[in-house]
Formats: C-alpha cells, sequence, structure tokens
C-alpha cells in the first residue's frame, strides 16, 4: 500500500475518531434532543456528502420525524408501520416498500434493549454512481453514529418522563399528605352524638372530604363532600372549602346562609370549572332538630322512628353556578337512637364483576333492623358488604362513609 493511501486513510480515521468525539461531548452537555439531530444532519450532509436522509423516531407508540433535509413532502409520507417496523437489518430499499420507500438506497434499524427505536433511512446524492456512494464507504460509520444519536435521543425522552413521574408522585404525595391533613382525627363520642368515618381512596390521592364540627354544647354540623376530579388542585379546592366550612359555621347561624357563603368561595376559586357535592347537616341535640341541605350528593338514609329516609332536599352542587337557582332546607325531628349513614358516590356506584353497581337496599338492611351497633362496627359490616359485592373488582372511585347515633 502507499505512502499516501496509508495517510489518507490515517485521515478519514482521525475524522472519524474527531466526529465520534464531538457527538459524545455533545451528549454529555446534554445538548436537546434536536439540537443533537441538527449535528447528526451537519455530519451527513456537509462532512459524509449524504445527499438525503429521514429519520424517523419513535416516541411512545408512534413514529415521528426526528430529522429530515434533501426529501421531498411525498418522501416523508413513508409508512412506517407498512414499509418497515419488519425490517431487523441494514436493507437496500430497491425491492421493498412503497414507491415512497424505494426513492432512499438504504434503510438502518436502530435497536435499544433489543426493541427498533428509529429507522435512518438515507439517499445518494448522485444515485447513477452507486458504487462510489458515500453511504456505501461510510456505512458502518453512520451506523455508529445514528446508534449513538437515537439511543442518547431515547434515553433524554425517557429521563424527562422520569422526571415527570417523579414531579407527579410528589404532587400526589403533596395532595395524600393535604387530604390527611382536612381529615378530623376525632369524632364526637359521647351522650349526644356518636360518629364514625371511614375512608378508602381509590388514588393515592382522591376528592373525598368529610368533618363533625362542635359549635356549642348541644349543636353540631356534620359535612360529607366530593370535589371534582383529582390531584393536588381538587386538594386544593377542598382545603379552601373545608377553610371556609369551619370559618362559616357557627351557634345559631342559618344553614341556608352558610350554603351561599361555601358556593361564592367555590365559584371564586374554580370559576365553574370545578364543584363540589356535599350535604350539610345542623343537629341539635336538645330540640332534637336536623336541618339540612344536600348539593347534589348522594342523599344520606336515616333511620328515624324505625322507618327510613332519604335526605334529598337541597340544591344543586356548590360552585355549578354563581347563585343557585333555587335551594330547599330540610328538616327533621328525630326520634330516639336514629341512625344516619352518609356516603360518597364511591359506594353506590361501585360494581360486580358483571358491571352491577352496589345496591342501597343492601346498606338499608345492615341498620334498619332497628338493632344498635357501635357506628365503627356498622362502618366495618358495610365495607364487609362492599368488599362481598365487587369480588374480584378494584375499587373505582373513593369511597367516604360516616354513621352517625344520635342518641
Amino acid at each position: 500500500m502507499s505512502k499516501g493511501g496509508n495517510v489518507s486513510r490515517l485521515r478519514v480515521s482521525e475524522f472519524k475518531l474527531n466526529t465520534l468525539l464531538e457527538l459524545t461531548n455533545a451528549i454529555n452537555n446534554n445538548l436537546p434532543e434536536k439540537e443533537l439531530f441538527v449535528l447528526f444532519q451537519y455530519i451527513l450532509e456537509h462532512q459524509l456528502n449524504i445527499g438525503k436522509a429521514l429519520i424517523f423516531l419513535k416516541e411512545g407508540q408512534r413514529w415521528n420525524h426526528a430529522l429530515s433535509y434533501g426529501v421531498s413532502d411525498d418522501e416523508r409520507s413513508v409508512n412506517v408501520d407498512e414499509d418497515l417496523v419488519h425490517i431487523k437489518d441494514i436493507t437496500v430499499m430497491e425491492m421493498i416498500g412503497s414507491e415512497q420507500s424505494k426513492s432512499f438506497d438504504v434503510v438502518i434499524p436502530v435497536f435499544h434493549q433489543k426493541n427498533i427505536i428509529a429507522f435512518v433511512l438515507l439517499g445518494d446524492l448522485d444515485e447513477q454512481e452507486l458504487r462510489a456512494s458515500p453511504i456505501i464507504k461510510h456505512l458502518p460509520f453512520i451506523q455508529t453514529l445514528a446508534n449513538i444519536t437515537a439511543v442518547a435521543a431515547e434515553n433524554k425522552r425517557l429521563t424527562e418522563q422520569n422526571l415527570r413521574q417523579e414531579v407527579l408522585n410528589r404532587e400526589l404525595e403533596m395532595a395524600r399528605e393535604m387530604q390527611e391533613m382536612l381529615l378530623p382525627s376525632t369524632l364526637p363520642n359521647d351522650d349526644k352524638l356518636q360518629v364514625a368515618a371511614s375512608y378508602h381512596p381509590h388514588q393515592e390521592i382522591g376528592g373525598d372530604f368529610y368533618d363533625v364540627i362542635r359549635v356549642s354544647e348541644d349543636e353540631f354540623y356534620i359535612c360529607i363532600a366530593d370535589v371534582s376530579g383529582k390531584g393536588i388542585s381538587a386538594a386544593i379546592l377542598m382545603a379552601s372549602f373545608q377553610t371556609s366550612l369551619r370559618g362559616n359555621v357557627q351557634k345559631d347561624r342559618e344553614i341556608e346562609d352558610i350554603l351561599l357563603d361555601l358556593n361564592d368561595r367555590v365559584w371564586s376559586n374554580a370559576q365553574g370549572e370545578r364543584f363540589i357535592t356535599m350535604f350539610l347537616a345542623n343537629f341539635n341535640a336538645k330540640t332534637r332538630e336536623l336541618k339540612y341541605v344536600n348539593s347534589a350528593h348522594p342523599p344520606p338514609h336515616l333511620i328515624n322512628n324505625g322507618k327510613l329516609v332519604k335526605l334529598i332536599d337541597g340544591c344543586v352542587g356548590l360552585g355549578m353556578f354563581e347563585e343557585f337557582p333555587s335551594v330547599n332546607i330540610g328538616t327533621v325531628k328525630l326520634g330516639p337512637d336514629a341512625i344516619m349513614v352518609a356516603y360518597t358516590d364511591g359506594l353506590i356506584e361501585l360494581e360486580n364483576e358483571l358491571g352491577v353497581p352496589f345496591n342501597e337496599q343492601v346498606l338499608d338492611s345492615l341498620f334498619k333492623d332497628g338493632s344498635i351497633y357501635t357506628m365503627s362496627g356498622l362502618n366495618v359490616r358495610i365495607f364487609e358488604a362492599l368488599d362481598a359485592h365487587r369480588g374480584k373488582e378494584e375499587f373505582h372511585d373513593d369511597v367516604a362513609l360516616v354513621s352517625c347515633h344520635f342518641l
């Protein structure tokens, strides 16, 4: 071999080494994906004299254009799923694919962990001189560059996806902690009112809420609510709602005035984009009177003097309208040992494997026979019935349950 040939080979080797170093440095410097492919295009087009190139990069279930130059709109319309996905090795395109794909000379599949993540289609500047084609001369080097670039892009995508998931996980954790702070740690349990609550979240954070607030020796407010949507924004809205609820419930204050103030707060915060269904009741142990309003919430079941009553009087949900079209306040005179079970819609909408929702009659049968249970024991019985009904099916929504014994 001549001295000139050795020098030429040395220069080519030096060029390839420097190019790989440049690309590696770009990756190490965390160059954006778009700029990585700009660099790759410069190497192909200006340093290797490749006439045209088209690169498809897989992102999720879709094939997107990562790079193209020297190609027509028609050539860009290559159908990856029809023409390329079966290709596992470097392939000459002349005998396969559609007319669009045949306008290229070579396709290079790029693998990452045994999965194809990219296809690189290359065409010559002078298609009449295939033997002198820079594609043929530099094919192994181009394949190396393509693998480095596409895998780097895939790793960046996975890293960004993981970062987004970490942010979401932190958001959900914050929302979960916020919700735990909203739920009361203790509930009334004396000779006037005994309350037990149970909560089963469907996801890490749900939108259900309950509270029992004692405003005097004989007066209590009982609330159960459900905010539309999930996540941190729903938790923030519910936190604002709880603050407003606790600031508004006061001894001898009319329940309708409280309702109007709560609606103003929810409307102001959500502007109709979210709403809250709510059941709010005021119990006066001295007069034995239960005043309540049901804002589009599943009606609680009340056993009073041996009769089952559903507490349905009320209005639309909080935040659905700036002003309520109408409001009906319900009033019930409670006899001794009345029991009320309030819940969110996750309970009655829970389906079994046949798609049949939980039957409210089963719920009623657990406590309408007049037997008095502890309220925590009643909640256990209700959740046991739920589990028996759903079988192997998962919970598809949050379930909150508040049981009250009015002594």
